[in-house]
């Protein structure tokens, strides 16, 4: 019996160390983290000087940083106003859907870059469906679709 009592009490102790390494190791990033350390406003000044990409690599730093990229609309609203250039109608139809810059964001991104690219010829010489480059196809509803006839009708 006193050997199980023996085990237990190193156990305890094992799991203190492991609780006072944690909180040190926390103590160690917040003081290098300058979403922590600096203003909130200062911290989202640096996160809107990023691209699409950086920015959601920055979400992936650590908790502070998702938190605060993840949650602040206004670092999503300029990528997105600059997608609305070629998708428009798909942006002012989730605006009024209610959904957060973010997300229209993530709705939108890869439907743009596909789109741009039928609107601007270069898929306008493919004679069949095996010449499309599978890789960057994307979804698209029949209004987009349409929207790409169009412009390949006027060519």
């Amino acid at each position: 019996m006193q050997k199980n009592s023996k085990r237990s009490n190193n156990s305890r102790v094992s799991h203190t160390d492991r609780n006072s390494v944690d909180a040190e190791k926390e103590k160690h990033e917040s003081q290098n983290n300058f979403v922590d350390l600096l203003p909130e406003e200062i911290s989202l000044k640096i996160f809107s000087q990023l691209d699409i990409r950086s920015l959601c690599r920055a979400s992936l730093t650590c908790r502070s940083w998702n938190d605060t990229v993840r949650n602040n609309d206004s670092l999503w609203k300029p990528h997105c106003m600059t997608l609305r250039a070629v998708c428009r109608r798909e942006i002012d139809d989730d605006l009024e859907s209610g959904y957060s810059w973010r997300v229209i964001l993530l709705r939108n991104y890869q439907k743009s870059k596909v789109k741009h690219e039928w609107l601007s010829g270069r898929y306008s010489n493919i004679c069949s469906s095996i010449s499309l480059p599978e890789k960057i196809m994307y979804p698209m509803d029949a209004d987009t679709w349409g929207e790409i006839l169009e412009a390949e009708l006027e060519r």
